[in-house]
């Protein structure tokens, strides 16, 4: 492998391990647990306990394929997987390659950079191999696609799953466009998981702002850290990580401004530059989300001068929506991460982990089964195939709002139903994403199969009349269509609102929405309460505070 790599010389990159910073850990990632407990069965696992798998006859899964919006943590978690195998005896190799580092304008020297990477690492094994943007390195092969790029991605797929078995060699993909690569690579053997990278939802929110904080001295409090986490919608790990740093600029500000002006280096002490709250809402002014850069988020909470008037509508809105949509029950509770006993547990006795033994549930081989025994068997796996109480079950979940007239409390109340069930991916089907690409019926195809794909999620249609008489018969037919194709007990919502009444909408657009069923709300005026509670706060509270003194200070 040395020689070969001596004889690629400098057209090529070089096929060394990577050295990357070593104060990234697990703990330093929030809101991915879940992502890194798979992590751990594919590389750790298989390390500190092959006799499991010995023991079952099975392989751990090779690779895995990361995916979602920029900015959420693939390459992170990355870095930090190749840093906690590289403690104490474990000594994983990791190799970390961009997609475009790997092509050449020689004809065969990217396959052969493909292969003496995988040939280093299959001699350095136990290692990782990590393809950041790998939709530029395996995009689709189709006849519009050049010869030489077929033959790149043809390399790739029999590296990955070839005649010749790769050992324990883990490839890791991240891209932020799935359907942009080859379908031969997304089957078991290849990418056996895929590991959805999705904003981050409250909960998430709160475990980044506290790791990004624990060093201050001295550190928010939890009521603050609580209102960020609520206030930051749509931000993703990235963005509360330079929401961090720019609030540690603004109290710098406010501490030491004759640092800008001066062109001396002056004495300052650290210690009296003191962070507040007013510091998180000024940098969050000078902070535009990712997210949000491209297309603003649908779902926002309700505004603090609307809260009086449509906050009990918003929960009747809330309850009625569990019935219709039972995954939006687990959603909405707060506690919905129950504790559960660890696989794994650590015996401070024995000073080693040792595997919990669970005595309740009966073995698949037993030497003299009874009825009683098989009966059991057969109770155990219909609980577990489906489980209504984990698993809730709907019928085609549909939900329409409806308002009067000129009202505009739809819109208000729809973004603060998104914004509750922030933890489900929503697809806006609005005429502006549309419309916005030289072909309509590409996009709602795309946006409505990534959205089943991602299933429990949401469809969101504002204004579904005007929508419906904008989008011509092509549009219309293919939404219809794709609607009816999605399975009947698939958790996909479709939420959409309307300023006309129910009698009054097209009928293909009732059809959509059964009235028996509650699926369709229709939004009440404020009452006399509601109105007086937004009028005694606007009055007798706001207008009646004295005017702020001057500081001359």
């Amino acid at each position: 492998i040395d020689k070969d790599t001596m004889k690629i010389g400098g057209s090529l990159a070089s096929v060394e391990q990577m050295q990357i910073d070593g104060s990234v850990q697990f703990d330093g990632v929030g809101g991915l647990s879940d992502h890194i407990a798979s992590l751990k069965e594919m590389v750790i696992f298989p390390l500190l306990y092959p006799e499991i798998f010995e023991s079952l006859k099975i392989e751990p899964p090779r690779g895995c394929l990361f995916y979602g919006p920029p900015g959420t943590g693939k390459t992170l978690l990355a870095r930090a997987l190749a840093n906690e195998c590289s403690q104490g005896d474990m000594r994983v190799t990791f190799y970390m390659r961009k997609g475009a580092e790997c092509l050449s304008k020689w004809i065969g020297e990217s396959e052969r950079q493909l292969r003496l990477l995988f040939e280093e690492a299959y001699q350095m094994r136990p290692s990782i191999i990590f393809f950041d943007e790998i939709d530029a390195l395996a995009p689709v092969r189709s006849d519009k696609q050049d010869q030489i790029h077929s033959s790149v991605v043809g390399t790739l797929l029999a590296l990955m799953d070839g005649l010749a078995s790769r050992g324990e060699v883990v490839v890791i993909g991240a891209t932020n466009r799935l359907d942009s690569i080859d379908p031969a690579l997304r089957r078991p053997g290849r990418f056996e998981r895929e590991f959805r990278f999705s904003l981050p939802n409250k909960e998430a929110r709160k475990e980044i702002f506290k790791i990004h904080t624990r060093d201050w001295n001295p550190q928010p409090s939890d009521n603050l850290i609580e209102e960020l986490a609520e206030e930051c919608v749509g931000y993703c790990g990235a963005d509360i990580k330079a929401l961090c740093a720019e609030t540690g600029l603004c109290a710098l500000r406010h501490r030491y401004p004759q640092l800008y002006e001066s062109r001396e280096r002056l004495q300052i002490n650290m210690d009296s530059v003191k962070i507040k709250a007013s510091d998180f809402s000024m940098a969050m002014q000078k902070t535009v989300p990712a997210s949000r850069r491209v297309v603003p988020s649908p779902g926002r909470p309700l505004s603090a001068i609307s809260k009086p008037l449509l906050q009990n509508t918003l929960e009747r809105i809330l309850q009625t929506l569990q019935r219709v949509f039972p995954h939006a029950e687990l959603a909405l509770k707060k506690d919905q991460q129950q504790v559960k006993q660890p696989l794994f547990s650590l015996n401070p006795t024995l000073g080693n982990y040792v595997v919990d033994n669970d005595e309740e549930s009966p073995s698949t081989s037993e030497e003299k089964p009874t009825h009683k025994m098989l009966d059991l068997e057969k109770v155990e796996f219909r609980t577990f195939s489906r489980n209504p109480r984990d698993q809730p079950t709907s019928y085609r979940p549909r939900f329409l709002l409806i308002e009067e007239p000129g009202s505009g409390q739809a819109s208000d109340l729809a973004a603060a139903v998104i914004h509750s069930l922030e933890k489900f991916p929503v697809y806006s089907l609005d005429i502006p994403t549309l419309f916005a690409s030289t072909s309509p019926d590409e996009t709602c195809v795309q946006l409505m199969r990534e959205a089943q794909r991602s299933a429990p999620s949401i469809i969101y249609v504002p204004q579904i009349p005007s929508w419906w008489e904008t989008a011509g018969p092509t549009l219309r037919s293919v939404f219809t269509t794709l609607l009816q194709s999605i399975p009947r007990f698939a958790p996909v919502l479709l939420l959409a609102t309307s300023n006309e009444q129910l009698r009054d909408l097209p009928e293909e657009v009732k059809a959509f929405f059964n009235n028996e069923y509650e699926e369709v709300f229709k939004i009440p005026r404020p009452t006399w309460a509601e109105r007086r509670h937004f009028f005694e706060d606007l009055v007798m509270k706001q207008a009646a505070q004295p005017p702020a003194l001057k500081n001359n200070t």
